[in-house]
Parts: C-alpha cells; sequence; structure tokens
C-alpha cells in the first residue's frame, strides 16, 4: 500500500526534474516501422480489477488503448500536444474508442493514478488530464506530495479525502495489477506505450504518426 510517508521517498530523478524513461518523438519515428505484430485483441481487452474508463463508442473500428505513467514527460507531452486533437477528431466523433491504463514507473506516479481512481470513473480523465498538465508543477519539485495536494484541491480533493485515497488498498492492488499484467503478458517495458487495434507503438506519438495508423483502418 502507498502511503504518504512512501511517496516522500521519491527517486532523485522526480526532485530533479529529469526526464522518465520514454521515447522522443524522433525515436518514435525510428521505432515506428519495428511495431510487432501486436498481441491478442480479446486478451488486451480484459480489463484489470479495476475496470477500464472507456472514452468512444465500444463499436468503434479502432480502438487504443495506452500505458502510461503520471510523472512521465513523455507521455506528458503526448497529452499535452497529441491528445486534445486526437480527442476532438476521432474519439468524441465515434470513430476510436480509447482508455488509458495505469504503468506507474515510481511512488508518486502510483499515487497520482490512486488520486485519479478514488472517485470513481468520473474523476478519473479530469484528474489524469489535470495531472499531467501540472506535472512540472508537482512531479519535478521539492515537495512533489505538499504540492500534489495541493493541486488536487482544483478537483474538489479535501486533506483527508487526499489522504484515504493513498491508504486504500483495493485501488493500490488493482493498479500495480495492471502494471504487472503490461509486463507480463503485453511486454510493456517503456512509457507511453500504445496498442492500436493490438498493434504495439512504443514511445510518444504525434498526432500526424497516429493518423497513418489510425485512418486505414477507419477508411479515412
Amino acid at each position: 500500500m502507498t502511503t504518504r510517508r512512501d511517496v516522500v521517498k521519491l527517486t532523485g530523478l522526480a526532485a530533479a526534474g529529469l526526464a522518465l524513461p520514454g521515447l522522443t518523438a524522433r525515436a518514435f519515428a525510428q521505432e515506428a516501422d519495428k511495431a510487432d505484430k501486436g498481441v491478442d485483441m480479446a486478451a488486451l481487452l480484459q480489463p484489470g480489477p479495476l475496470g477500464d474508463v472507456w472514452l468512444g463508442p465500444a463499436d468503434a473500428k479502432c480502438t487504443i488503448v495506452e500505458y502510461a505513467s503520471m510523472t512521465c514527460s513523455h507521455c506528458a507531452r503526448f497529452h499535452a500536444e497529441t491528445w486534445p486533437e486526437l480527442r476532438k477528431r476521432y474519439i468524441d466523433t465515434g470513430k476510436v474508442r480509447f482508455t488509458l491504463r495505469e504503468f506507474p514507473l515510481d511512488p508518486l506516479a502510483t499515487a497520482g493514478f490512486m488520486l485519479a481512481r478514488c472517485e470513481g470513473d468520473k474523476m478519473y480523465y479530469p484528474v489524469t488530464d489535470l495531472l499531467f498538465d501540472q506535472q512540472k508543477n508537482w512531479a519535478f519539485t521539492q515537495k512533489p506530495v505538499d504540492n500534489l495536494e495541493q493541486l488536487l484541491k482544483q478537483a474538489g480533493y479535501t486533506k483527508e479525502k487526499f489522504e484515504a485515497c493513498l491508504k486504500n488498498e483495493k485501488i493500490y492492488a488493482g493498479i500495480n495489477a495492471v502494471k504487472q499484467r503490461g509486463l507480463d503478458t503485453f511486454k510493456v517495458d517503456s512509457t507511453p506505450t500504445f496498442f492500436i487495434n493490438g498493434a504495439r507503438y512504443s514511445g510518444e506519438m504525434t498526432l500526424d504518426a497516429m493518423e497513418k495508423v489510425i485512418k486505414p483502418i477507419i477508411g479515412a
């Protein structure tokens, strides 16, 4: 179980503001053509203990599963530069179905996901979007937990709720189960990792890169 004390014991990487594992857009361009044949879709779509929070219709021709960490700078850049337009063009229009899955790289990332999960599905994307958007203001600071607590006040989290979320053993176990299955079953080893109709793409993706994969699937 992640406690406040556990979260405080963060790696020097986060405190120093250094980039965490992931691929740059250039590296993705070099690796995109090496995407493997993918994974079994039926297995991929099996939800973890906490369930998946899906956006977009279940009958969409294209399904995207993203494994990410709240403290991954490449993930934050994807959610700042690619995600808004991807959602506007493809998810909100019913062409793509999307879910974000937890793959925390450190205790602080686990805490972020726990806070996103503890209020149920309705707060999952509002909180994850907020934490990605404000990542540099909490994850890469000298007092990340205090700053995270202050930030979550914007989402209506009292001090009591904040601390209760970080003590929730069911949520903690569920998040770790999702990560472990990602490692063991789907061979996720960096963030972000995307599965687009089962094909694996490791690294930060631009909208153009995603569209090259998505458009042939949806017939655009």
